[in-house]
């Protein structure tokens, strides 16, 4: 066996290194021709010199470049989601049937009754009236006569708190204020419930029956039968129907209750001033103070009785507090400059009733204190003038 040899000669290409036949003139793969290699480089020159500038070229990083791609896909993706979608009726993505809902009828309620408002009567203010104070009246007797306090006298006349007044005097006297009634309303009066919740026994009127022998038997005034039915005389008749208001039958008679008097104090226990004590004119207030006795009831107070026993004239001061101190008032103060002797004492008292004027009558429900007495100089002592 003989091994052929090739004695066909070859060349390598210069630029892309392909082996070629020794007389090719150009390369099969690059195009290169070999003989015109000089004119091959004066032609490239000239392609350099002529050729134009260049366009700006935009670089990115890599993470970039992946972050510009994924957009990209996101926004095509969701343009051929919703295109897609478009062309599907809404039946096929809705398969199951939709409820239509019912409307639940709405009650309507019945109009409400608008209740007319009651007018409340008010009451009309009278201007006073002029009246001429007569002999021995004073703010008392005159507001007790025409029924207004004392304080509405003063108000209307402009007067100090103690109204004085002297007889031929005009003054102005304020109406009694009217007493307003009060609205109506639907509870029944008074007479209505007593007779609703007065137990009744109705009576047939037999043979023989009169007024005087049915409230015999039921211990019933034979008035109070005859105002309870309505009746004008004392004759019932056979057959008539009468009722017997068992809760107007009179009272047992029995003894009478003695009202319990409380036991008497015992006398109150003086405090302040002590006795003997000097007030002098920087004392503009004396303030006089005794123990209690006790806890006071309705109607019960101390009085106060103080009288000025230096004086020409015996002045007596007589008040009357619930409180176990009293202030002297600066009126009963001395008006010279003597030093007066003033002697008080304090009694329980309780009020029996009303005289003829109004004013409390009182009487004494406790022992007398014992006297006390103190010293007082109103105006200072003026001196003796330098001849």
């Amino acid at each position: 066996m003989s091994i052929e040899t090739n004695s066909n000669k070859t060349k390598v290409c210069p630029t892309c290194g392909t082996r070629l036949s020794e007389n090719a003139a150009r390369c099969l793969v690059c195009g290169t021709e070999f003989n015109a290699r000089p004119e091959l480089k004066v032609a490239r020159k000239a392609e350099r010199s002529v050729q134009a500038s260049r366009m700006p070229v935009v670089t990115l990083s890599l993470p970039a470049a992946v972050g510009v791609l994924a957009v990209v896909i996101i926004i095509a993706a969701t343009i051929a989601f919703f295109s897609s979608r478009a062309g599907i009726p809404q039946e096929a993505l809705n398969p199951e049937q939709t409820e239509t809902p019912t409307q639940t009828p709405t009650a309507t309620l019945p109009p409400t009754q608008t209740l007319i408002p009651t007018d409340i009567p008010t009451a009309t203010l009278v201007p006073p009236f002029d009246y001429t104070v007569g002999a021995g009246e004073y703010c008392g007797t005159i507001a007790f006569n025409f029924g207004v306090s004392v304080q509405s006298i003063i108000i209307a006349n402009n007067l100090p708190s103690n109204c004085p007044i002297s007889q031929g005097q005009k003054i102005k006297v304020p109406y009694p204020t009217p007493t307003i009634p009060p609205p109506p309303t639907s509870t029944p009066p008074v007479a209505d419930q007593t007779k609703i919740a007065c137990e009744t026994v109705p009576i047939t009127v037999q043979d023989g029956d009169t007024l005087s022998s049915i409230a015999a038997n039921y211990a019933v005034s034979a008035a109070a039968i005859k105002e309870w039915n309505g009746l004008t005389t004392d004759n019932v008749f056979i057959g008539s129907n009468i009722f017997v208001p068992l809760c107007m039958r009179a009272a047992t008679p029995g003894p009478t209750p003695t009202a319990t008097i409380p036991p008497p104090y015992p006398a109150p226990n003086l405090l302040l001033p002590a006795d003997g004590a000097a007030f002098t004119l920087a004392n503009d207030v004396v303030t006089l103070q005794w123990a209690s006795v006790g806890v006071l009831r309705d109607a019960e107070a101390y009085q106060i009785t103080m009288e000025d026993v230096t004086s020409d004239q015996t002045r007596r001061l007589t008040d009357y507090v619930t409180d176990t101190k009293y202030i002297v008032p600066t009126s009963y103060r001395p008006k010279d400059n003597v030093a007066h002797v003033l002697r008080w004492w304090i009694t329980p008292v309780r009020q029996s009733g009303t005289d003829d004027q109004g004013q409390p009558v009182w009487v004494a429900s406790g022992a007398v204190s014992d006297k006390r007495v103190f010293t007082w100089v109103g105006i200072a002592v003026e001196g003796t003038p330098n001849p």
